[in-house]
């Protein structure tokens, strides 16, 4: 017991300022814990904060051991912050970050810290896609980056932060793409905002987007952040072209319409349903209507293509904006813009999100420069990684479990319920050592929850049988519909 409740006790430690700064050993807890908020929300008095067995008792559950009503502080806006929290808790969506470390060259094995025994888990959910965060090269790179150039980069890019790696990585990327230029922000997110809240500004006569609905949230803030009506932000049915069109048509034959930009913006691979746009169709009709057409393919770069470049690449397509991500297949941290250089050069110099943002540490630059080269010659990975994903779908539909259609590599299990999508996940993090994150509303819509998993090329055919053996035990505990039950409700 007292082994037990040290155990829990680091677990908290990780969480807990106050002790990470003042160390974890009962006596000093005990002398503290008046003063120490965790404890408090505990309800930890100083003589139950020295005993090891009534510390495991309180922290058996260390994945919900806050009391938001005891935790928070006096003040006349409290009631207004616990109700919002409990709306979240009462609709099945308040989300817990699950605390893990992962294990360079043990890859997908991490370390959990949630549940009080540090056990080692599979990661079923990373974006890490094809391990590169781990990859030798990478990590070389990263190391002699540090050495050379030390830790930060020392600014914005306007100012002190725009480094020689900067100008490498993007001439990296504009090569990979087939385009004139590129532009590195500090995330995805970044470059998606950056670049459609930007784009609405270079056009006097006005602009409209014909927005995916199942577009990313990065997507969507970018162009309402844009000084655009919402009249002007369309959003057409998911991959539906006779939707698209009908808009497009629409917009060309209304006179207020009609001298206005219009832009298509869609991703290439969708991360939850892991459904492709149907991106001929969109090329020709952005010809035909006269379109700028812009393409997030986050989740595509270093998977599809000979080069790893993406799906345009893959099917030869040439999109006018891609944007993509450096935190993903590329296994480092950052996001980026591919386009004309006139393009690119107006987003640089009008976006606000990338202007007055810090830029990336040169040892993030040199590890994707160094992932990029990699990949860029080596399709080992991403072929794997394709031959698993096929293969962990063809299991799970002859174990009658609820696999979702997916073109990619993207593998959605379908539940369809947010309590028990968080429940099931909480259970084969527990009790099998699997972690993989629920995913609920508004990340997809209500009713559709789901756990969302992206084997990768290091997860063997092995892995996929123990994750299966896991998986249908757990369906059978929690009664859950199985593949043949949802194809009847998907047929309906």
């Amino acid at each position: 017991m007292k082994a037990r409740a040290v155990r829990c006790l680091e677990s908290v430690r990780h969480m807990c300022p106050y002790l990470t700064k003042h160390g974890i050993k009962p006596e000093l807890i005990a002398q503290n814990a008046s003063k120490c908020p965790f404890m408090k929300a505990l309800n930890v008095s100083a003589s139950e904060a020295a005993d090891p067995s009534v510390l495991s008792e309180k922290l058996m559950d260390p994945l919900n051991f806050v009391d938001i009503d005891s935790f928070a502080p006096s003040h006349p806006l409290n009631d207004y912050f616990k109700a919002a929290i409990k709306r979240l808790h009462s609709e099945g969506r308040y989300r817990v970050f699950t605390n893990i470390l992962r294990h360079t060259g043990e890859f997908p094995k991490a370390t959990e810290f949630m549940t009080g025994t540090h056990s080692k888990v599979n990661v079923w959910c990373s974006n890490d896609y094809l391990g590169m965060g781990q990859h030798p090269l990478v990590l070389d790179a990263m190391h002699q980056s540090i050495d050379a150039h030390g830790a930060g980069s020392g600014g914005t890019r306007n100012i002190g932060g725009n480094t020689n790696l900067h100008v490498r990585l993007e001439k990296e990327l504009a090569t990979w793409h087939g385009k004139e230029s590129a532009l590195v922000c500090t995330s995805g997110y970044v470059a998606n905002e950056a670049a459609l809240s930007t784009l609405p500004d270079i056009f006097p006569q006005g602009c409209i987007y014909f927005s995916d609905k199942e577009n990313h949230a990065s997507m969507i803030c970018g162009m309402r952040h844009s000084k655009l009506n919402r009249k002007d932000i369309r959003v057409f049915k998911h991959n539906d072209m006779k939707d698209l069109e009908a808009k497009l048509l629409k917009a060309s034959e209304d006179p207020e319409d009609m001298e206005k930009v219009k832009i298509i913006v869609f991703e290439s691979v969708y991360s939850m349903s892991g459904s492709i746009a149907p991106m001929e169709a969109i090329k020709k009709l952005s010809e035909e209507y006269s379109c700028l057409t812009y393409i997030d393919e986050v989740h595509a770069v270093g998977l599809y293509g000979k080069t790893g470049a993406g799906i345009c690449q893959e099917r030869g397509i040439d999109m006018d904006i891609i944007s993509g991500t450096l935190g993903k297949a590329v296994g480092v941290h950052g996001g980026y813009i591919a386009a004309n250089s006139l393009i690119a050069d107006c987003i640089r110099s009008y976006a606000s999100s990338f202007i007055f943002t810090t830029s990336l540490p040169p040892a993030n630059l040199a590890g994707s420069i160094a992932s990029i080269q990699y990949i860029k010659q080596s399709s080992y990975e991403r072929k794997l990684l394709h031959k698993h994903s096929k293969y962990m779908k063809k299991r799970l539909k002859e174990e009658n479990l609820p696999v979702l259609p997916s073109e990619s590599h993207i593998v959605p299990l379908f539940i369809g319920n947010p309590n028990v999508c968080k429940s099931v996940s909480d259970t084969l993090l527990k009790e099998h050592g699997i972690y993989v994150q629920p995913i609920n509303y508004p990340t997809v819509p209500r009713g559709e929850e789901l756990l969302r998993l992206s084997p990768g090329p290091l997860h063997t055919p092995k892995l996929i049988e123990e994750f299966i053996v896991a998986a249908k035990q757990v369906w059978k505990k929690f009664d859950l519909i199985d593949y043949k039950g949802l194809q009847l409700k998907l047929n309906h």
